[in-house]
């Protein structure tokens, strides 16, 4: 469980396309076995640290030929941002998906001081 020391929270979220491989051929619609792609995603104001973020797809458009098999996962998560990671494998096609993702976390607080 996340807790948070202050009353300064924060919620930021967003739409983004990872990738559309229809429009050039890319190998998430034309390849075959285990492929990845990141999308880095970057808040609009820093955290004070890593928030909690949820990822989920809000569009694929994907070859029915073959199972669908994905994931979608929220990686290296920090103050200022974190990777969108969407994964396939086998013989799944996707010609394009589109992640949106919601970060809550606590905010900087005007008494935080920080020693260097």
């Amino acid at each position: 469980m996340k807790r948070f020391r202050n009353h300064l929270i924060g919620v930021d979220q967003g739409d983004v396309v990872v990738f559309a491989d229809f429009e050039d051929g890319g190998e998430m619609w034309t390849g075959q076995g285990a492929r990845e792609r990141r999308r880095a995603v970057t808040f609009s104001k820093a955290f004070r640290d890593a928030p909690a973020v949820q990822v989920s797809v809000s569009l694929w458009d994907v070859d029915t030929a073959s199972a669908m098999r994905a994931e979608v996962v929220a990686d290296r998560i920090g103050p200022e941002g974190f990777e969108i990671v969407f994964r396939t494998w086998l013989d799944s096609r996707f010609a394009r998906v589109r992640v949106s993702w919601t970060a809550i976390g606590e905010l900087p607080h005007e008494d935080d001081w920080e020693i260097v």
